[in-house]
């Protein structure tokens, strides 16, 4: 019996990424980390827009879009402090099961912490637990856009963050190649078109805020 051994002679020791974005990460401090020796008390973790990317297999406008949705989020719950795991509620606006909905929620969850009835439960006495703290259909907003809220449980702060997805630029024609991409019939150029376009489109939703509304609730 042979194997072919090609994917096993170089070892990785980080992601060959073929695309570089401009966006501040995320500092987020987890109670459970800290209680555990994971962390320092009160240093927190540092949350990337890749760290989403990995979380999601894919960057698109809309993980980039979750991404920002959760940062601008924080950034007005806690102008002076990091945000603390346990301490965030999520609440959609949407169903689970949109698609939208289905694949921000799940990056929001990853950077936040908030989960459903299937999240960690805390350590003795509950102490750092994030389940039942991501509720779907929670209230009705006024667009068709992507909308979340974020309440602290400490202060009950609430936050409105809404994505105007429909203001993202469709990214030109280059956008068209996927097809062939998907298809293996695209030459290299169409390759490299369509990727620049493609990321070019994500990077505007990293760095135009006016694609997102912060309102206090």
């Amino acid at each position: 019996m042979t194997t072919d051994s090609t994917a096993t002679d170089v070892t990785h020791t980080g992601t060959d990424w073929e695309v570089d974005y401009d966006v501040d990460p995320i500092e987020i401090r987890d109670p459970v980390a800290e209680a555990l020796g994971v962390l320092a008390p009160g240093d927190p973790f540092v949350v990337t827009y890749p760290d989403a990317v990995k979380e999601a297999g894919h960057s698109c406008p809309t993980a980039s879009g979750a991404y920002r949705i959760v940062q601008l989020g924080l950034d007005a719950l806690y102008p002076d402090d990091y945000p603390v795991r346990s301490e965030i509620e999520v609440q959609a606006a949407g169903p689970r099961d949109d698609a939208a909905y289905g694949v921000m929620s799940r990056i929001i969850s990853y950077i936040t912490g908030a989960t459903d009835e299937d999240g960690f439960s805390g350590l003795a006495g509950g102490y750092g637990g994030r389940r039942d703290l991501l509720r779907f259909d929670v209230f009705d907003s006024d667009t068709a856009e992507p909308t979340f809220r974020f309440r602290r449980i400490d202060t009950d702060e609430t936050v409105e963050v809404t994505y105007h997805v429909s203001d993202v630029p469709d990214g030109g024609p280059e956008i068209g190649n996927l097809q062939e991409i998907l298809d293996g019939a695209a030459s290299d150029q169409q390759r490299e078109a369509f990727a620049d376009a493609w990321h070019r489109r994500v990077q505007v939703v990293l760095s135009d805020e006016s694609l997102f509304t912060v309102e206090a609730v």
